[in-house]
């Protein structure tokens, strides 16, 4: 396809399990005019195989083939090679609305947005159920016209939606001029790509409608391996911060970031287990809190703090012995 609406770049590891929904998502979406970038990150299941019959028979898919280098070399990947006017980056493990890809675009295009962002689901296959959550998308907290930029927010700009990648369409002429890529790195390398893409649009928008679902609790998921990589998020908040100070923003931003940054730390720490929560701690400890700004910055200075415990929780990590 020569022009097309919409590129999903599908970063692909070890998912033969779930590839063919994912895929059967993708090329019964009611728009038409996309095309399927998969990079395939040197899968050692039958992965590559899957994507190989369907682009047999489906000439809007293209196979790219990688050394492994993770989820955030391959989207970057599937991104220099992409020629469509909006951008998809989804994982294989979820699978989606036929309507997602159509809908997101047509309000992108209506309103000549520079990201758009709906609502998703989590799916859980061991007793085949759904359940909606709404943090993943704080419709109280967005102004009540369209389009807007984080200046228009009432909350934390980097808490009203989440860091990831896959529930948002994105214009790519707006993520070429802004130079704003994904991080190599193991995990939380759509973080610093997320959030810059938020504070830098000028146009954002929301379709108050469940058009993914993210598969929950399976063991080849990309979200799955953060024990082995429990400093990434810690990085990623280094890297959005040169971003912001780059731009001339973070000066606006700062409490938002210093807000958001104690938020990633606590969430990290209560959710990680054995060694890499050990380590967490003492670097958090021993200067990360510091180095993000956290540091004696009183309780009311935080954006969004859910309630006490996350401050007790703050002030029993630095004075640990």
């Amino acid at each position: 396809m020569i022009n097309p609406k919409v590129s999903v770049i599908l970063p692909v590891y070890n998912v033969e399990n779930y590839l063919h929904q994912c895929m059967e998502s993708l090329i019964k979406q009611s728009m038409q005019e996309i095309e399927i970038i998969a990079v395939n990150d040197e899968s050692q299941d039958k992965s590559l195989e899957i994507l190989e019959e369907y682009a047999k028979k489906d000439s809007r898919i293209m196979i790219i083939n990688q050394k492994n280098g993770g989820a955030g070399k391959a989207r970057n990947t599937g991104m220099d090679a992409a020629k469509g006017e909006y951008l998809s980056f989804l994982d294989p493990d979820d699978f989606f609305e036929y309507s997602m890809l159509e809908k997101a675009y047509n309000k992108a295009k209506m309103n000549n947005l520079d990201i758009v962002i709906y609502k998703c689901d989590f799916y859980n296959e061991e007793n085949n159920s759904y359940t909606h959550n709404k943090w993943t998308l704080k419709m109280e907290h967005l102004p009540p016209y369209e389009p807007f930029s984080h200046r228009q927010f009432t909350l934390n700009i980097f808490g009203v939606f989440v860091g990831w990648s896959w529930d948002k369409l994105f214009k790519y002429n707006f993520i070429k001029e802004n130079n704003i890529r994904f991080q190599e790195q193991r995990t939380s390398n759509d973080l610093y790509f997320v959030f810059s893409a938020i504070a830098l649009a000028k146009r954002i928008a929301v379709i108050p409608e469940i058009l993914i679902h993210q598969r929950r609790d399976s063991k080849e998921s990309l979200s799955k391996t953060r024990e082995k990589s429990w400093d990434n998020f810690y990085r990623a908040l280094l890297e959005l911060r040169v971003k912001l100070q780059k731009n001339g923003i973070f000066d606006e931003l700062e409490k938002d970031f210093i807000s958001y940054s104690l938020h990633a730390c606590l969430w990290n720490y209560r959710t990680l287990n054995g060694v890499s929560r050990e380590l967490l701690m003492e670097s958090l400890k021993r200067d990360w809190f510091k180095n993000l700004g956290i540091n004696n910055q009183p309780k009311d200075y935080f954006l969004d703090i859910n309630n006490n415990n996350d401050y007790i929780l703050y002030k029993n990590i630095i004075s640990e012995v």
